[in-house]
């Protein structure tokens, strides 16, 4: 059995922050888990407006708190998010999210992430990445 808490995984090295301020995420379940699916809390900051393309990786996102809005760049449809929101990312869309307030989303990626990724120049994680350096 796995039991973690949000706020310790983040203080033992589980918390990244995204280079260019938009979103933090607490990876609460990794690859090493052996899960066979990573699960992340992340913070997207108000007024974050940012394109992703998870090329690598299929994602799942409910959102707890806060709202915004995610556009598919396929067809140009715009999704509201809010508390209760659920989007999936099962064909490897290329969306844009934009955060109206301090959205808090729960996040599942299949394949798992390692732990360190942030989105690359397209907007996307890595396949393979470093493991979380974790502390005790």
């Amino acid at each position: 059995m796995i039991v973690r808490n949000l706020e310790q995984a983040a203080e033992a090295g589980r918390k990244i922050v995204s280079p260019d301020g938009n979103w933090d995420s607490t990876r609460l379940l990794l690859k090493e888990d052996g899960m066979g699916f990573s699960f992340h809390i992340t913070t997207i900051f108000a007024g974050a407006d940012f394109d992703m393309h998870y090329q690598n990786h299929l994602e799942s996102v409910y959102c707890i708190s806060g709202e915004g809005e995610v556009e598919s760049r396929e067809d140009g449809a715009v999704y509201p998010i809010m508390p209760g929101t659920l989007y999936v990312l099962d064909q490897h869309d290329r969306h844009t999210l934009r955060a109206k307030s301090e959205m808090k989303m729960a996040c599942v990626f299949n394949p798992p992430l390692h732990g360190t990724e942030v989105h690359n120049s397209e907007g996307a994680y890595e396949l393979e990445a470093e493991p979380i350096q974790q502390t005790t």
